[in-house]
């Protein structure tokens, strides 16, 4: 093996010879796609788990000062869309950040985003599988059909919360009445098993039912996200509740962001989960009727409604309840119309049906986002010739198809929200930074009428002046974010060392773009995200590179013999 091997790349021309299905055996995918209906996927797997679980969290550390984040985010991912946008008009194929990867930093690089986008899409929708069985239970509680706890959560949530002697009754009567087997106790989410199964067989059938389910759902969820907006907002103003927008702090003060800015960084991964599902919408390439055309349009509308959609919701929620009181919320939209907070129950009610039409539009989004990577990988040679199966009738990925359920079904045995939030996170950050990064290193070029084209910002001198800019802003604005940074030796070293790798990241670019003249957009992109990077902990990085490390052993002991661009490679 030469070391070369490691980032031979494939060209554009190439991978869109094989998404014609003139290079590969398995099978070419139904182009039924509009931008109206890429819009809608887009909007379906934004707008779900985000802003109906993990936005309680992230309010609760954050407090009405996380609507700066939502901010940044939504910026970070804007940069990012133009460069997914750039890409799809370059490579209008099936697999994302993946493909992508392979035809600007080569072959490891892109295995390295295709394992890591099995966090985002299969490991995500574990999680809204989660959040989508407290809502669903909720809504039957509500309706006066009780399931017993023990068949309603996880062994480890369960478990992990009795460690932490938690006050969560419904957990600990999971705990004390589950049925016992040896020394084991059977507590099992039974909805979320049910909804991914269900979700699975959904995708399975074909693009166009599940398109057709999708955008139904989605016309639903953001009827009743708008009144929650209006009916919220109204109450917030006419009680007279806006102080809820610079509570006091545990000293007393009284501010928008009472924890501070590093308060509202360390919500970063409820905040960012939010919006992870924009990028699904390339993933559809292969499916969409124009997809140069189109898929840029439905990746930016669908993050521009759903970020105007997240800041109006994180307002309402701020103003209506203090933001002490979301600790351990898990369905805040309901929340806030309980009796001791707006008292509205029909609008609790309604807010729980919404949730479960919500995250099961999610569900679909994800399960459909997966097995077209896996389709792609194995179309390179990188996995087995049978994940690019497609099948006869339904013209879907079949077999990948029912090995994503499996993937995002298993772990609902064995695993729990929290971990599995940042894992999550962390993976679909690290894919954002090397697309930016990979549009940075593909050569310019001209426009063509019909296709979407990243205008170009020469960065020389408009980067350096940016960082100085944002650098004075930030000391003037937010003393703290600079304060102790030479110190990292006390108790917030894991959050001030990623922070100095950021700086330094900053002034190498900023070097960089002076030198080679950078395309302005995906730098920004890049270091948008970059310093989203660092508000993770360091068990989150832990756990990223154990999962990496597995995918490398993976990689090096078959892909990279079996690869469709290793000469020696033997026919299939």
């Amino acid at each position: 093996m030469a070391f070369a091997d490691l980032f031979r790349k494939k060209t554009a021309t190439a991978i869109i010879n094989e998404e014609g299905g003139t290079d590969h055996g398995g099978g070419r995918l139904k182009k039924v796609l509009t931008v109206t209906d890429l819009t809608f996927f887009g909007i379906a797997a934004i707008l779900g788990a985000g802003s109906f679980s993990s936005l309680g969290e992230a309010v609760f550390k954050g407090g009405p000062g996380v609507v700066i984040l939502f901010l940044i985010t939504a910026i970070a991912c804007g940069f990012t869309a133009f460069c997914y946008s750039e890409f799809a008009s370059r490579i209008p194929a099936a697999g994302s950040a993946y493909t992508y990867a392979y035809a600007s930093f080569g072959e490891m690089f892109a295995w390295i985003i295709g394992w890591a986008l099995i966090m985002e899409y299969s490991i995500g929708n574990i999680y809204v599988a989660f959040s989508w069985s407290d809502y669903f239970t909720s809504f039957l509680s509500k309706c006066s059909i009780h399931l017993p706890e023990y068949l309603t959560t996880s062994y480890m949530e369960a478990k992990h919360a009795i460690a932490a002697n938690t006050t969560n009754e419904e957990l600990i009567a999971a705990w004390n009445n589950a049925p016992v087997f040896g020394d084991y106790k059977f507590i099992v989410d039974i909805p979320a098993l049910v909804i991914n199964l269900l979700i699975t067989y959904l995708v399975y059938r074909g693009i166009k039912e599940s398109r057709n389910f999708s955008n139904l759902m989605v016309i639903l969820k953001m009827v009743v996200v708008a009144l929650i907006i209006l009916v919220g907002g109204y109450l917030v103003i006419s009680n007279g509740l806006t102080f809820n927008w610079t509570p006091a702090n545990d000293a007393g003060v009284h501010s928008f962001m009472p924890n501070g800015f590093s308060g509202v960084m360390a919500a970063v991964s409820g905040v960012f989960f939010a919006y992870i599902g924009f990028d699904a919408v390339s993933v559809l390439a292969e499916e969409s009727k124009d997809p140069q055309k189109d898929l840029p349009r439905g990746m930016i509308w669908s993050l521009l409604i759903c970020t105007a959609v997240y800041i109006l919701l994180t307002l309402v929620l701020t103003g209506a309840v203090n933001y002490k009181h979301f600790d351990g919320v898990g369905d805040p939209l309901a929340f806030i119309f309980e009796k001791d907070n707006l008292n509205i129950g029909w609008m609790q009610l309604l807010v729980s049906v919404c949730a479960v039409i919500a995250m099961t539009s999610v569900l679909l989004v994800f399960q459909m986002g997966q097995p077209r990577i896996w389709l792609s990988m194995s179309r390179d040679g990188l996995l087995p010739n049978v994940f690019q199966k497609v099948h006869p009738k339904y013209k879907t990925p079949s077999f990948s198809t029912i090995v994503t359920g499996l993937v995002v079904g298993i772990p609902i045995l064995f695993t729990d929200k929290k971990f599995v939030l940042d894992f999550t996170s962390i993976a679909t950050l690290f894919a954002f930074v090397l697309v930016c990064g990979g549009v940075l290193l593909i050569p310019r070029r001209n426009k063509e009428e019909g296709k979407f084209h990243l205008p170009y910002i020469n960065s020389k001198f408009i980067f350096p002046i940016l960082l100085i800019i944002a650098a004075f802003l930030a000391n003037h604005y937010m003393p703290d974010f600079f304060s102790g940074m030479s110190d990292i030796n006390d108790d917030n070293a894991a959050y001030k060392v990623p922070m100095l790798l950021f700086f330094v990241l900053c002034i190498i670019m900023a070097v960089i773009a002076f030198i080679k003249n950078l395309s302005l957009i995906p730098l920004l992109g890049l270091v948008f995200c970059s310093y989203l990077l660092t508000g993770m902990t360091a068990d989150n990085w832990n756990w990223f590179g154990m999962w990496l490390a597995l995918g490398l052993i993976f990689y090096l002991s078959y892909g990279l013999k079996n690869s469709r661009l290793n000469p020696n490679r033997k026919p299939a």
